[in-house]
């Protein structure tokens, strides 16, 4: 039977140091632990192999699909795992065999060993209403919301992530012949429109191939926005969405609209116009309820009146660009109780503050249940939010909300829980939502995030050691004089019940900590749970920063597993990670 007696110093490389100077004449000597498999490893080592030394490719087989839970694994598989595993002198025999080393090894092998599944797996042809859209806000900005530049890297790098959902605000340029997109009356620097769309045509669907929605805030003179006509068909050819007749009810799914482009904005304003003579000549037995109403000012709030200037023009120009929106926005310029109400019509984009959100969400949060079950509701960052910061994403996806826009160029805690949301489902930027989201009771009840309900399920998580950060560190990173302490935080985020705050206690000077601490959450909503993991390394004046990543809960692989962190901006370390334990109760 293989046994380290579970002792540090057996852990400790012979004759290895770090060496910290201080005050440069003294010298201070740290030994370098080698990193090895926590006790819970090595005994689930002993109990597939029965105590023997070696772990052939049955009971390695027998490990995964029994104490991992990973399903469809085949002894192909395992062996070509074994094969990646085993040095090449090994892997030449006919006789695959793990050590427990071996079997370390290969937990710590993120892109086969992650905590999450890397595949799409939602049901992804319900109606488009139906899922959670990873979303961005002014998603051309570099920086701030007051002076930094426009710019179509931003895009280009939220596309790269996986987001679905990208705005642009156009404005004429300056000569009135041209199309910019800037945050307007701002001193932001504009970048081209033209260069916006050929850049989204270039990277719509390298991370997914399920549709982009461009959200545009237009501010166009309706020349222009012929203009745009012409530009976006040009530009996207076949791969623009032309809405169709039965999409007065219900969107395509995501599956039947791969690599598309679909176009959301407000619609012309003399087309509706037309639509209010057309009316005025209707039949009079028409009833008034079955007339659709539309609504002509902007639809986000942080936007000032219309600003499109009166002018007159064709007809058949009007309805080209009318006939190019696939989901027409509208704004609650009665209030949002009023907006959130059900009408006949198209189906429609509904954008409110984070402000109007909250306010909503505890006076008639069940409107807005009901509201999301049929039309696209999107929540913004409020406009004082200048430093491109975001708001906490999870009472918007409580209400259903399918696109929470948010500034994909900060960072923070609330951009990470966002990324972590969106790592579910393959990363594709398409979550379907919970069933309860979508359903109604015998009494037309919904679902109320602040309802008292049972325990569903209890998540258990074991933090067992870290690794990485004396690779991608330097010795004096987080301290001039002795290797770093630290600790890590795991967070639960979700419904007001199901929120905790854990953490392990601190190791101190050593680059390869080791806790073993054991957490329980029970969880009365764990399909709208996160778990925020972020290592800290202690320090008297202010702690600093190690490490962070999130998952959603109902994504989590149980098993033994190795957990890449992340920097500030939601990058991927390319050592740093943790090796954990996930177990549903």
């Amino acid at each position: 039977m293989y046994d380290d007696g579970d002792s540090r110093d057996q852990r400790v490389k012979s004759g290895k140091y770090n060496c910290y100077k201080m005050f440069g004449c003294f010298e201070r000597k740290f030994k370098i632990t080698e990193l090895g498999p926590p006790p819970d490893v090595i005994d689930v080592f002993n109990t597939y192999t029965n105590g023997e030394l070696e772990m052939s490719p049955h009971r390695f087989l027998r490990f995964l699909v029994e104490f991992q839970g990973d399903e469809g694994i085949t002894i192909q598989d395992v062996e070509r795992i074994m094969d990646r595993v085993l040095e090449p002198s090994r892997a030449d025999l006919t006789r695959y065999v793990f050590t427990v080393n071996d079997l370390f090894t290969y937990l710590l092998l993120d892109d086969i060993n992650g905590p999450i599944k890397t595949q799409v797996h939602h049901d992804m042809t319900a109606p488009l209403q139906h899922y959670f859209i990873y979303t961005g806000h002014n998603s051309y900005l570099t920086g701030n919301q007051l002076s930094s530049d426009s710019s179509e890297v931003p895009i280009i790098k939220a596309l790269k992530r996986g987001v679905r959902g990208i705005e642009l605000d156009i404005w004429p340029n300056s000569t009135k012949d041209g199309i910019d997109v800037l945050h307007g009356r701002t001193l932001t620097t504009p970048v081209t429109l033209d260069k916006c769309l050929m850049s989204i045509k270039e990277h719509a669907f390298v991370k997914s191939p399920y549709p982009v929605i461009i959200t545009l805030e237009d501010h166009l003179t309706p020349d222009l926005q012929a203009k745009v006509a012409e530009m976006v068909t040009s530009i996207f050819g076949d791969m623009l969405y032309l809405p169709k007749e039965s999409d007065e009810e219900k969107l395509p799914s995501p599956d039947a609209l791969k690599h598309q482009i679909i176009l959301s904005t407000k619609e012309p304003k003399e087309y509706l116009e037309s639509k209010n003579v057309d009316k005025e000549h209707s039949s009079d037995d028409e009833p008034d309820d079955q007339r659709v109403k539309y609504d002509n000012e902007e639809d986000d709030d942080d936007d000032d009146d219309d600003d499109t200037e009166d002018a007159h023009f064709g007809q058949k120009t009007t309805l080209e660009y009318k006939h190019l929106i696939a989901i027409r926005a509208s704004k609650p310029k009665n209030g949002t109780r009023n907006a959130l109400r059900d009408e006949p019509g198209k189906v429609k984009r509904l954008s409110v503050s984070e402000d109007s959100l909250l306010k909503a969400a505890n006076l008639y949060g069940d409107d807005i249940v009901r509201f999301t079950q049929k039309y696209i509701l999107r929540v913004f960052p409020k406009g004082t939010r200048v430093t491109s910061t975001n708001f906490k994403p999870l009472m918007a996806w409580m209400h259903g909300a399918q696109m929470v826009a948010f500034n994909m160029q900060g960072y923070g805690r609330s951009l990470w829980m966002m990324h972590g949301m969106f790592k579910a489902n393959g990363g594709c930027g398409y979550l379907r939502k919970p069933d309860f989201l979508m359903n109604k009771g015998p009494n037309d009840e919904v679902f109320d995030p602040k309802a008292e309900l049972p325990v569903k399920k209890t998540l258990k998580v074991k933090v067992y050691m870290g690794d990485g950060w004396r690779l991608d560190f330097s010795l004096t990173h987080f301290d001039s004089y002795s290797p770093p302490d630290f600790y890590t935080k795991v967070y639960m985020a979700g419904v007001s019940a199901d929120v905790a705050k854990k953490k392990t206690k601190v190791i101190g000077d050593d680059w390869t900590p080791v806790w073993n601490e054991e957490f329980t959450f029970p969880l009365t909503v764990p399909e709208l749970a996160l778990l925020e993991i972020t290592v800290q390394e202690y320090d008297v004046d202010n702690d600093d920063f190690a490490g962070q990543t999130c998952f959603p809960v109902s994504e989590l692989r149980p098993g033994i597993r190795v957990v890449p962190l992340h920097n500030k901006r939601g990058e991927k370390f390319k050592s740093v990670k943790l090796l954990m334990r996930f177990s549903f109760v």
